[in-house]
């Protein structure tokens, strides 16, 4: 049988127990795991979690704040989904960058590749199932902590309550801000449509007969005058 290649440091279990437990826990997995790893030695403090993104993503705002060129992005023409819900979105190219969790007795370095997007966000990126795999990382919600192997001890970090309610409030102020400035002109379209359908002339007839109904005349002077009765029905 072939012999399998262990990753580097995984002799020591990842477990969370009671030392690992804040002073107090408000609302357990309420608050995101924002944490702030050091990345491309600019310390980033507003490091989103999400182990339900496929991808690592970077704003664009967060590369001109690290004065990384945008020369360096490698321009790439695959669309991906639901960052915007309902949406196929581009990124405006992809770069490799240096993230390190930990301090320096103690630190894990990986190269990530980020998709780099250009979209209002309150954080200032955000690491996906590309990162957990790469750092071997795994998360704890109820505490806000992440624990990785590292060449020493288990590299923990997290943040604190207040902080995570901080971005979360941030964002959801942000996101009703953009899902009503796009929402607000459909909701006028639509209501100019229904406006017009309303005043939209009709037919004279509303009712329009089937096949099995026929024209009776109940008064013999004015034509007009005339009911629909089933057509297997005597006209008397």
């Amino acid at each position: 049988m072939p012999i399998p290649s262990f990753l580097s440091w995984l002799e020591s279990s990842i477990t969370f127990d009671q030392r690992d437990h804040p002073s107090h826990i408000a609302r357990p997995s309420r608050c995101p795991l924002v944490i702030d790893p050091i990345d491309f030695k600019k310390s980033l403090t507003k490091v989103l979690m999400d182990r339900g993104s496929g991808l690592n993503i970077l704003y664009v705002d967060t590369l001109d704040a690290m004065r990384i060129p945008w020369l360096e992005l490698c321009l790439v023409s695959s669309p991906f989904h639901d960052v915007i819900l309902g949406m196929q979105s581009y990124s405006l190219g992809q770069i490799d960058l240096h993230v390190t969790f930990g301090y320096r007795a103690n630190f894990c370095l990986e190269v990530l590749t980020f998709e780099v997007v250009d979209f209002r966000v309150s954080c200032h990126t955000i690491l996906g199932r590309p990162c957990y795999a790469k750092f071997i990382a795994i998360p704890n919600y109820t505490y806000l902590k992440l624990k990785m192997p590292g060449p020493n001890i288990i590299i923990t970090v997290g943040s604190t309550f207040s902080h995570a309610y901080m971005c979360d409030h941030e964002h959801y102020e942000l996101a009703t801000a953009v899902i009503n400035s796009a929402e607000l002109p459909q909701l006028r379209n639509s209501l100019t449509s229904a406006v017009l359908d309303y005043h939209k002339p009709t037919s004279s007839t509303a009712f329009h007969p089937i096949e099995e109904t026929k024209a009776v005349r109940i008064d013999p002077t004015n034509p007009t005058k005339t009911v629909w009765i089933g057509a297997k029905l005597l006209a008397k």
